[in-house]
């Protein structure tokens, strides 16, 4: 019997975001409406997880409890206790791993001489992931009927949104994975790289289980079949079995090492001084920063729901060492806009653009916004569309629109009646800075 329970803590994380919201009620609307095709119903219920889920396993009179396991450290805790009380009062619990495509513990177990703890690096992760076999896919469950009482289920109206563009059904998930595969993914080399290219825009069917990770992996591996795919499309194919390999890896390092939503995952990184505050912290959460390719990330986001993945890790950057801002700041203000709710894929790529979280280098890569905009939207596509105030500057000045002053002493083409911003820092002096603070605390953390 399909269940959903609408407990407080769920109620408020999707409430951050109207878009987030609208989706998840259209995802829910559109569950009921499959299972009532299949001659089943969904039951809803609304109030504390653990005296809900009690209540209702009693109500059905079932022998077991099943659910999805979840990965951020708050629901995992909760989780825990909802199984180990189910237990005691004499249900079977089963967790299944329904986000990730391999779960944790298939990976983990390659670590035996370590006991079987989760990976701290991805190179060693993906190989192993790469190496173990594809689970095929469980054939459709026949979901029985029940009449019990069921609440009202959640609506945008309670939100204050609007309800989503599109709606949010498995099947128009598929549908739009199959397009994708047929024309845009062979070309994901790419695209990951190009703002103004398509990429699958399939993270939020991904963290609301409207389409799951083993259902893109299985698809991916069918087109690969083709024996008349281009090298270089066989490489984008390949490419986007990596991109599943490294969201699992951020799933199996939030599921091992539960501290690391808030905390470092590198523990010696855990003392380094980084900055809540910044007078530039409002401009980059606007996207006023007077760095085109981050501003105009920001301004999608804003708009959309959703950012271009190169452009999230530019911005980021820009926030952690441009401005010397702590990483939870960012993960924090995206997620009052994002559509997804994937709390540990935020936290884990967040740590992993500032350079506290897995994979620790040396040094951490600081993306240059000019350079990385001339390199990947050498002609301002992604840039012009997103902030008009540039629409008229030529090619060679838009991404760096302050050269123009400079140049003719004049003030950019007004767009609702501002000019476009100067840049809120020096991207050069601010990386540099950063980058000497950064080696006198790891020599002193050393020594």
């Amino acid at each position: 019997m399909p269940a959903l329970v609408f407990d407080p803590a769920t109620r408020e994380r999707i409430a951050r975001s109207p878009r987030r919201a609208a989706f998840y009620c259209g995802a829910v609307g559109a569950l009921a409406a499959s299972l009532a095709a299949r001659g089943s119903r969904l039951i809803v219920r609304r109030g504390a997880l653990l005296a809900t889920v009690k209540r209702l396993a009693r109500d059905v009179e079932a022998d077991a409890v099943v659910w999805s396991a979840a990965y951020d450290a708050a629901t995992l805790e909760q989780q825990r206790h909802l199984q180990s009380t189910l237990e005691e009062a004499g249900f079977r619990v089963v967790v299944a791993h329904d986000a990730p495509a391999i779960p944790p513990d298939e990976t983990a177990a390659a670590r035996s001489a370590d006991g079987g703890r989760g990976y701290r690096a991805l190179v060693p992760y993906v190989a192993v992931w790469q190496a173990l076999p594809r689970a095929p896919l469980a054939p459709p469950v026949r979901f029985v009927r029940s009449d019990v009482r069921s609440d009202a289920p959640p609506s945008h109206v309670e939100f204050g949104a609007v309800p989503a563009a599109d709606d949010p059904s498995e099947e128009r998930a598929l549908a739009a994975l199959e397009r994708y595969l047929e024309g845009p993914g062979l070309h994901y080399a790419v695209a990951r790289n190009v703002p103004a290219e398509n990429t699958s825009r399939l993270s939020e069917h991904l963290a609301f289980g409207t389409l799951s990770a083993r259902t893109v992996l299985a698809r991916i591996d069918e087109r690969a079949s083709d024996p008349f795919l281009l090298t270089e499309e066989r490489l984008s194919l390949r490419a986007l079995v990596r991109a599943i390999a490294q969201r699992d890896f951020f799933l199996q390092l939030a599921w091992f090492f539960e501290d690391a939503p808030d905390r470092p995952l590198q523990e010696n990184m855990a003392a380094f001084p980084a900055a809540r505050r910044h007078p530039a912290l409002e401009a980059w959460s606007e996207g006023r920063t007077g760095y085109p390719l981050v501003d105009a990330g920001i301004r999608q986001l804003r708009a959309t729901g959703w950012m271009h993945p190169r452009v999230r890790s530019i911005a980021a950057s820009f926030l952690c060492f441009d401005l010397a801002v702590d990483w939870r700041v960012g993960r924090d203000e995206w997620e009052r806009h994002l559509i997804e709710d994937a709390p540990a894929l935020a936290s884990g790529n967040w740590q992993w653009v500032a350079g506290v979280g897995a994979d620790l280098a040396q040094f951490p890569r600081i993306y240059n916004p000019r350079k990385q905009a001339r390199a990947f939207d050498p002609r301002g596509a992604y840039v012009r569309r997103w902030i008009p105030e540039l629409a008229a500057v030529p090619d060679a000045d838009v991404h760096d629109p302050a050269s123009v002053q400079r140049r003719r002493q004049l003030a950019l083409p007004l767009f609702d009646g501002t000019a476009y911003p100067e840049p809120v820092v020096e991207h050069e002096s601010a990386a540099r800075t950063f980058l000497r603070r950064y080696a006198d605390y790891r020599a002193r953390a050393v020594s």
